[in-house]
């Protein structure tokens, strides 16, 4: 099924779709997205943002905002991401981009398993911007903007040179933060690892994996997930970290790299292993029952401590066991 298609087929007259960018970047405001397009429309290339070159999403960004019935493009600054936690803004943005329609939709389609409570039906998607052609652009608009925010930063602190990593933690953006210090469009809360490895280098002798383990279990704090366990063991099986945001729980498998390979981290996460993590979410659940739909997912974390990036993929595996 296409995105235009999985659209049609939920019968809206007026959908909207709703995503957001910049949760993980160190620096800059975070972004949303709400797009109403219409029955017909010519979007040659309308896909994930992440799927496009930055050209290509520049000429989708015209294109949307000249087809939309309407549209809106909203925010969250630093200072809201630093008083709510990232999680928490980047609802508020999409409740500002909704807001700011000129009409209001009939049904929201928002990217992702977190309701931002807008007051109107809603449903949610995980991996909705490459699922609907409404949430693929909407995340066009936002990443597009989020870009050129952080743009405009670069001209006024050139040191950082934002322009090239757009607030990521990429090792340029840590060499600039070493030689500048934090400036304040940075995301405090963000730096902590960072100041943790410099003040404290006896920490860095901890283990790659455990290390990549640590800022995988306080990424998800800082975006409202609780972490219920860590290194959970059993006799037939274990997992890295047991974790749940109130819609799932969570067994999550971290995989740690120095740096990006051909191959991604995921890849080690094979059959073998998705079969112990099973067998160790199978004993945990029956000594803690709960009602929360179980989701497997990837942590993939890469670089060093104080310099770590991650991907982190929802419903990375099934295991065999709970295929049947």
């Amino acid at each position: 099924m296409t995105l235009r298609e999985f659209d049609a087929s939920l019968y809206a007259d007026l959908l909207c779709g709703v995503d957001e960018a910049g949760r993980g970047p160190l620096a800059g405001d975070v972004y949303a997205a709400a797009v109403i397009l219409p029955k017909e429309y010519d979007l040659e290339g309308l896909n994930d943002s992440k799927k496009l070159t930055p050209k290509k999403r520049e000429k989708l960004f015209d294109e949307i905002q000249a087809q939309a019935v309407s549209f809106c493009i909203a925010k969250a600054t630093v200072a809201e991401i630093e008083e709510l936690n990232i999680l928490n803004a980047a609802m508020l943005a999409m409740g500002r981009a909704v807001a700011g329609l000129s009409i209001t939709p009939d049904l929201v389609l928002v990217d992702g398993n977190r309701d931002p409570n807008l007051g109107l039906p809603t449903r949610l998607i995980v991996s909705g911007d490459a699922t609907s052609a409404s949430i693929a652009a909407a995340s066009i608009l936002a990443k597009v903007a989020r870009d050129r925010s952080m743009e405009e930063l670069a001209k006024e602190y050139p040191q950082y040179q934002f322009e090239k990593h757009k607030g990521y933690g990429t090792a340029l953006h840590y060499a600039m933060l070493d030689a500048y210090g934090e400036s304040p469009v940075h995301r405090h809360s963000f730096l902590k690892k960072y100041y943790q490895a410099k003040e404290h280098p006896e920490l860095v002798k901890k283990p790659l994996g455990v290390q990549g383990e640590d800022f995988a279990a306080d990424w998800l704090e800082q975006n409202g997930y609780q972490v219920l366990a860590r290194q959970y063991h059993t006799a037939l099986g274990e997992v890295d970290i047991i974790a749940q945001n109130g819609e799932a729980l969570c067994f999550v498998e971290v995989k740690t790299r120095s740096k990006r390979q051909a191959e991604p981290a995921r890849a080690a996460v094979g059959k073998a292993k998705q079969k112990k993590v099973g067998l160790a979410a199978l004993e945990y659940l029956e000594k803690h029952p709960t009602g929360l739909p179980v989701r497997f997912d990837v942590a993939e974390v890469y670089g060093k401590a104080g310099q770590f990036t991650m991907e982190y993929l929802e419903n990375a595996f099934a295991p065999p066991e709970w295929e049947k």
